[in-house]
């Protein structure tokens, strides 16, 4: 796909049956403006490369709507991650972190479980947002949106109204009073923003162990165009705690819903002992019409020789991974893919269970086609052949965020990286632990294009 020059793609495949090509030749023209034309372009992409194309649905007529043409055809409930976007491009802006927001992230929980009230916790807030202009931080609770109380049963239609200019009423705490203050109302208007996924790094010295400990929210290399720059700031910060002779690491990827395999390898490439070009970080299988081909069958994906590498630095040759429910995909291929090479200890919530790829497709024959396509197109194994997964990895040590009142990145009485850093040093947190009674309904990080998704970087070109 040459218009997509700043993703490792896929592109199309080999070659076509024959039979395909003489159903090419022989169907009757259509309008390239109708559902038709985008349909046949979502049946021949799927032929070829779904990955569970043994299964594939009985399609809907060709002139349904093009999204429930794609639904007939997935094989649900076992494939759960397959998508299509009315606007490819959109697709691709957020698959690298461009959105038109306001910059802040947040989740909604019932204020208790016998209120019907709901309250958006603030998650964190991006840099150089419109959020992080007007003050907003993580742990903040939204109260209403445009004067309107959310509940149970309004507030997935409030919550659509976020994408426009929209006033909020907000609560912080207040350490003095311990008390959540009411900080009056707050007018935000969503701009484009290219957000940094990587979000912050910080090193503690505690007694004489040397902890790093860097927060990392998607994988994406850069913000578009071919740019690395994302992955260079990763080498940038391993470097610095190469330099500091850190002898422990903490990865926060309890937001990291996924996102593209290269970014994966390198994080992965960072970290792991001893590997380089040669050691084997995943191996990636297809479908049974890819498999004839010699370009698909044993494919491996090798680690990176990076001089910014941990190494045998790290204590007890062990990383520890906070996770979440929201912890997917690229970020779950990075636990299993280190699994072979070192102790992976996890603290958090079982992560969400996704071993399986996908590639955006584009229309590029057709301009009057703008939809894209994310279908699952791959099964990753690491180098023992691995990939059970799917009910996701069980941490060592269960800790959820709504057990306690959220405190910022980084400090260290924050429960998840208190409970790491408890874990390292042996010695128990002074902080005050206070339990909450607050039921997760969802977050506005489960409907991000990222979220669940590994976009390969192996090539299929069309004959």
């Amino acid at each position: 796909m040459k218009k997509i020059n700043h993703i490792l793609l896929f592109l199309l495949f080999i070659g076509l049956f024959s039979s395909c090509r003489d159903k090419e030749e022989t169907a009757p023209q259509v309008d390239p403006n109708s559902n038709a034309a985008v349909n046949r372009w979502i049946q021949e992409i799927m032929d070829q490369v779904y990955y569970w194309l043994d299964d594939i649905g009985t399609p809907l007529a060709e002139e349904s709507d093009p999204e429930d043409y794609y639904e007939s055809l997935l094989f649900r409930p076992t494939d759960r991650f397959s998508v299509i976007y009315p606007d490819f491009q959109e697709l691709i802006n957020s698959l690298n972190g461009i959105e038109l927001e306001a910059g802040y992230e947040f989740i909604l929980y019932r204020e208790s479980s016998d209120s019907e009230n709901v309250i958006a916790l603030i998650s964190y807030v991006k840099r150089n947002s419109p959020a992080a202009e007007a003050g907003l931080l993580r742990g903040d609770i939204i109260q209403t949106i445009n004067g309107q109380q959310m509940n149970v049963d309004n507030f997935q239609t409030i919550l659509s109204e976020i994408s426009s200019p929209h006033t909020i009423n907000f609560l912080r705490y207040d350490e003095a009073t311990e008390q959540y203050e009411n900080q009056g109302n707050l007018e935000l208007t969503p701009v484009q923003i290219s957000e940094n996924p990587n979000f912050l790094d910080s090193i503690y010295t505690i007694g004489n162990q040397k902890i790093g400990y860097v927060v990392y929210h998607f994988f994406a290399p850069g913000p578009g165009n071919n740019s690395t720059s994302y992955d260079q700031e990763m080498d940038a910060i391993f470097a610095n705690f190469k330099a500091e002779g850190i002898n422990h690491l903490i990865v926060d990827f309890r937001y990291n819903g996924g996102g593209f395999v290269s970014s994966a390898v390198n994080l992965a490439s960072l970290i792991a002992p001893g590997v380089g070009e040669g050691s084997i970080f995943s191996k990636t299988k297809y479908n049974s019409f890819l498999s004839q081909f010699d370009d698909f069958q044993d494919v491996q994906t090798e680690f990176r020789t990076k001089e910014q590498n941990l190494g045998n630095t790290l204590s007890g040759n062990r990383v520890y991974f906070l996770t979440s429910r929201r912890t997917a995909s690229a970020s779950e291929l990075i636990i299993n893919g280190l699994r072979p090479y070192m102790d992976v200890f996890l603290i958090g919530d079982v992560t969400t269970g996704k071993n399986v790829g996908s590639i955006p497709f584009e229309d590029e024959e057709n301009p009057e086609n703008r939809y894209g396509i994310l279908p699952i197109v791959t099964q990753s194994f690491n180098s023992n052949d691995e990939s059970d997964y799917t009910e996701g990895f069980t941490p060592n040590i269960t800790v959820t965020e709504n057990q306690e009142r959220s405190r910022q990145f980084g400090d260290v009485n924050e429960l998840l990286l208190r409970t790491a850093i408890e874990q390292i040093t042996g010695t128990p947190s002074s902080g005050r632990i206070e339990r909450l009674d607050r039921i997760d309904l969802g977050s506005t990080l489960d409907h991000k294009t990222r979220a669940g998704t590994m976009i390969e970087s192996n090539k299929i070109q069309k004959n």
